[in-house]
């Protein structure tokens, strides 16, 4: 039967057994007892000091994809009518005056009709002006009723020309008004709603048998979809690193490679629900792969510089929290865990908000070793 050991032997047997461990009291904020590695064990780690450091703050933040207002445009009816038909699907790429939906509009029968009186009209009044010019040369009529002659020739004139103008703007094809001047009657006509600017139908907002009011009833939306802005909410330390002009990555989900963009506005007004500013970014978007109303990741690289403690990423651990610590070289030549507050990373470091200064020297490679040895 085997002996049973004495009390103190065994507690002797396992303090010789277990490994090499510094019994010094912790200091504050670290966690477990500092750990002394062997001469041979110290070659498995490389050790870093800390110094202080300038950097670029990248702020991270969600955006929403949006046209750029400044190159869309919203198309109004320009006449009024039921809508007859419509001529272009969402999504199509127009050109400028291209056809995007067919009205059955008095409007337009009227000013095809007031132009053809004010043609007749002119052509009339310039006619008898012209008589009455003739004739006051051979004292044929007086002075006074060549004049108004001449004034009523001018003034139907205008007429003509100002029903002329209402014809083109409400895009009448060159062809008829052509015809009409040439006198032969215009057969019955659609009036033609027409893509004001090239580009694409995004928004399409009406529908057959729809009754427009002539400049009040929005009918699409035609944008230049090869730049688009982004709207990013930001908040204050992140807001008052980025200035105008800074650059910025949009990343969409899609894994399509970042597109390049720049900020070129920032919200003067504050979002009363989520205290957040809005930030606008510009990007080009050839591809025409970020469409409205998609969430994309948005890096904001500030063009200011930023002074702070800087360590490498390796260095930087987790504990069973998953909150962040380093080890710290102790003067005894032993390893302390010392929990850290992480703010931005800047490439492949990491600026330390509170927990190191400058001169610490820490464990930038065998983190894991070492917090292998300490939980032995």
């Amino acid at each position: 039967m085997l002996n049973r050991l004495p009390a103190a032997a065994l507690l002797a047997c396992l303090v010789a057994c277990s490994p090499a461990v510094d019994n010094h009291p912790e200091s504050p904020g670290s966690t477990g007892a500092n750990v002394t590695l062997s001469s041979a064990q110290r070659r498995n780690i490389r050790t870093y000091s800390v110094a202080s450091g300038t950097f670029h703050k990248t702020i991270e933040a969600t955006g929403v994809v949006d046209f750029d207002n400044d190159q869309a445009t919203s198309v109004l009816a320009p006449f009024s009518g039921p809508v007859s038909r419509l001529l272009v699907s969402l999504g199509a790429a127009v050109k400028q005056g291209d056809p995007l939906a067919a009205v059955d509009s008095p409007d337009f029968a009227a000013a095809l009709s007031a132009y053809q009186k004010a043609l007749a009209t002119a052509k009339t009044n310039r006619h008898l002006a012209d008589l009455d010019k003739d004739l006051l040369e051979h004292s044929g009529v007086a002075q006074r009723e060549a004049a108004q002659a001449e004034t009523d020739a001018v003034n139907a004139e205008a007429d003509r020309d100002a029903a002329l103008q209402e014809l083109q703007s409400l895009n009448v094809p060159a062809q008829v008004i052509k015809d009409i001047q040439q006198g032969r009657p215009p057969a019955r006509l659609e009036a033609i709603i027409r893509a004001p600017v090239a580009g694409t139908v995004v928004e399409k907002l009406i529908t057959p048998g729809e009754l427009l009011q002539a400049g009040t009833t929005p009918c699409f939306t035609v944008a230049n979809l090869s730049r688009v802005w982004v709207i990013a909410q930001l908040f204050g330390a992140d807001l008052a690193a980025i200035s105008l002009g800074d650059s910025a990555e949009i990343l969409a989900d899609d894994g399509t490679p970042g597109l390049r963009g720049k900020v070129d506005n920032i919200g003067a007004l504050v979002n009363p629900d989520t205290r957040s500013v809005a930030v606008r970014v510009v990007t080009d978007n050839p591809r025409g792969t970020l469409r409205k109303q998609m969430y994309v990741r948005v890096r904001i690289r500030a063009g200011q510089e930023s002074t702070g403690v800087l360590v490498p990423v390796s260095s930087i651990l987790r504990d069973d929290e998953n909150l962040p610590f380093v080890y710290v070289a102790k003067s005894d030549g032993s390893f302390a865990r010392q929990p850290v507050t992480l703010n931005e990373r800047t490439g492949d470091q990491y600026d330390i908000g509170a927990g190191l200064k400058a001169g610490d020297e820490i464990v930038v490679d065998g983190g894991i070793f070492v917090q292998f040895m300490q939980n032995q």
